[in-house]
């Protein structure tokens, strides 16, 4: 969601900012960027444990993570990313589900999704940071995806990625993950995960979809 549907990091980097300092922790944009993915309790927890020496429960985590929330909410709401809505139309139209898989799990931003492209897809294949117990790097997001898909099985999907993390939880869940780079973080980083593709910006991968999933029809 966050990165590849929306444009909304530069927004989550300002939130994680300023709600950790509220709470001693000290959170840069690059921060942000490189944790990505990962439900947002286990960052803390992981903040938390770096900087303060200290391990908090999950309610504790989920305390500071709803002030990072609130912060988030108050800021303008971000765009949708260039090039999505045209590759979703690309997906729908060769018959493909299409599915988020993401380490969020607001109510308000599962209602922009239904609202903003619910043409393509059904909040039953929406997988929130609720639906898995360990998200991302872990492949438990992905393969609850492809359970909420229907049961599929890996090869039968694709994974379309901008964090480390989440390009590191496809590979996990032996799915093919492509990635595209729309953050500051060099595509070595994204690379090195295992991700297959890289591509630098949504519309890029929207124009070239055809040519790399295209395939003969039964005539």
């Amino acid at each position: 969601m966050d990165g590849v549907l929306y444009d909304s990091m530069p927004n989550h980097a300002v939130a994680w900012q300023k709600s950790m300092e509220r709470f001693g922790i000290k959170m840069l944009p690059q921060d942000a960027y490189a944790t990505e993915g990962a439900r947002g309790v286990d960052t803390i927890r992981q903040m938390v444990r770096k900087q303060q020496g200290r391990d908090i429960d999950e309610a504790e985590a989920q305390r500071m993570y709803d002030e990072k929330t609130r912060i988030f909410h108050q800021m303008p709401e971000p765009n949708i990313m260039p090039g999505v809505l045209e590759l979703m139309a690309q997906i729908h139209a060769d018959g493909l589900l299409v599915g988020v898989v993401t380490g969020s799990g607001q109510r308000p931003l599962i209602n922009r999704l239904l609202k903003d492209f619910g043409r393509f897809l059904d909040e039953s294949q929406i997988t929130t940071a609720y639906d898995v117990k360990q998200g991302k790097p872990n492949p438990d997001p992905y393969l609850k995806g492809l359970q909420k898909a229907g049961n599929l099985e890996p090869w039968e999907a694709v994974v379309v990625e901008n964090a480390p993390l989440g390009v590191r939880a496809g590979v996990a869940a032996r799915i093919f993950t492509i990635a595209v780079n729309t953050g500051p973080l060099h595509a070595d980083a994204l690379l090195q995960e295992g991700a297959n593709l890289i591509f630098s910006q949504m519309p890029e991968l929207s124009r070239q979809w055809q040519h790399l999933f295209s395939y003969d029809k039964p005539r």
